[in-house]
């Protein structure tokens, strides 16, 4: 009786004895399929701490907790990138107890608690978020593991309450700073500073900068920055020169952006010839500018009709190695129109457009109505063949105005044609 055999190749391949039927399963090289595929291989502690700050990122913080369970349960111990991700996630969604017993459970186990750096971090992210009541729990939680929050920690709290307005609730933590022995630096003055400014409370940040000068607490030019501004937004011109005064009398180095500060606080209340002295003498002392230097400059020209300055200006801006942008065309555009030079406004416009400043739609209608109350009927249609109803929109105001001039009875109602076709609707409309 004939047995069937397979049939085999007398060929052979490096590793194989001759003759011998080659597996299946086997590669090159003599490596199992099984073998690379990792089966059999258990989860170790980097497995598991990659799943884990993973899920905490994502918010599946029950998940993560799962997943650290299972890792006990299978003999693998948790390292301190394990814990840093869960007392991270926790804190971050606002379950402080689960948080606090995962920092004594480290502490139990012998394990580094997470420093005040680890802790700050995730107080900045929140105040970041304008989460900053959740941020004073984390501080109050560090100071319950018994650590003691350091000067950085204080002053990201403090700014948090600055940025969302709540001044009294900055106050109690700059006082706690105090009570703790953590002495303020002038970052700390100049955040309380900055916010009783932006608060309008300006004199609760005089006061302030008076007690920062009397502790010999050097303020920065940012400092002064804020407080110049301050003062010009509460129109307190005079307050402001004696304060600039002051700054360029302690030797502080004064910066373009505090310039730009003390011209344009001039411009705003009605000091526009004093902004143009400063800007002369700065001129003749050699000073770089930036755009919104010279932006601020080609307002105040304009403003005390000194028209030819305000056009050399805007000319010799390439030779002062500047470009202008959307906010340099927009001065020239409003003035020009202002004054009656519609040519000259639309030519600049123009240039606008093929230098690649896109108009903003509160600019553009503010050229379309400007125009529509000249009676430019036809320039303001061309302007409002540019509105896509996408990024350019017709405002209530524009719309009412076409209304008011377009309907029945309406002064322009004759030159409703002059307009595109989709707005010449207006003239069926009867305004009463």
């Amino acid at each position: 009786m004939t047995t069937l055999l397979p049939r085999v190749s007398t060929g052979t391949r490096r590793g194989e004895r001759k003759g011998s039927p080659r597996c299946p399963l086997r590669r090159p090289g003599g490596t199992h399929r099984r073998h690379r595929a990792g089966v059999g291989h258990s989860p170790d502690v980097f497995t598991y701490s990659t799943l884990v700050s993973a899920l905490c990122r994502m918010g599946k913080l029950a998940d993560a907790m799962d997943k650290f369970s299972e890792m006990i349960g299978t003999g693998v111990q948790p390292g301190t990138v394990v814990y840093h991700s869960l007392i991270q996630g926790f804190c971050t969604h606002g379950d402080l107890v689960k948080a606090k017993e995962l920092v004594y459970e480290m502490m139990n186990k012998g394990s580094p608690c997470p420093n005040i750096a680890f802790f700050s971090s995730i107080v900045d992210s929140l105040c970041k978020e304008g989460r900053v009541m959740d941020a004073h729990h984390i501080f109050d939680l560090v100071k319950d593991i018994g650590e003691r929050p350091d000067i950085i920690m204080f002053n990201t709290l403090i700014d948090g309450y600055c940025l969302v307005g709540e001044m009294e609730k900055a106050c109690g933590v700059f006082d706690a700073m105090v009570s703790a022995v953590v002495e303020p630096d002038v970052i700390t003055y100049s955040t309380l500073v900055s916010g009783y400014c932006k608060s309008g409370r300006i004199d609760d940040g005089l006061n302030l900068f008076t007690e920062m000068l009397h502790k010999k607490v050097k303020p920065t030019t940012v400092t002064y920055g804020t407080i110049l501004d301050g003062l010009f937004c509460a129109g307190r011109s005079a307050a402001a020169k004696k304060v600039f005064h002051e700054m360029i009398e302690s030797g502080i180095m004064v910066s373009i952006s505090t310039y730009n500060i003390i011209l344009g606080g001039l411009c705003r209340n009605n000091c526009a010839d004093e902004a143009i002295v400063l800007f002369q003498k700065l001129c003749a002392m050699n000073v770089k500018f930036n755009i919104t230097t010279l932006n601020t400059m080609l307002n105040a020209f304009y403003k005390v009709q000194r028209r030819e300055e305000a056009s050399d200006l805007f000319a010799a801006l390439p030779a002062s190695g500047l470009v202008p942008n959307a906010s340099t065309y927009g001065v020239m555009i409003q003035n020009l129109l202002k004054e009656g030079a519609v040519e000259e406004a639309d030519s600049m416009f123009s240039s606008m457009e093929k230098s690649g400043c896109a108009p903003s739609s509160r600019f553009l209608n503010y050229i379309i109505r400007t125009l529509l109350e000249k009676g430019e009927i036809d320039k303001a249609g061309k302007y409002m063949s540019k509105v896509d109803g996408k990024t350019i929109l017709l405002e209530a105001s524009t719309t009412s105005l076409l209304m008011s001039l377009f309907s029945r009875g309406g002064k322009y109602q004759e030159h409703i044609l002059l307009l595109p076709a989709k707005y010449q609707l207006f003239s069926g409309v009867n305004h009463s």
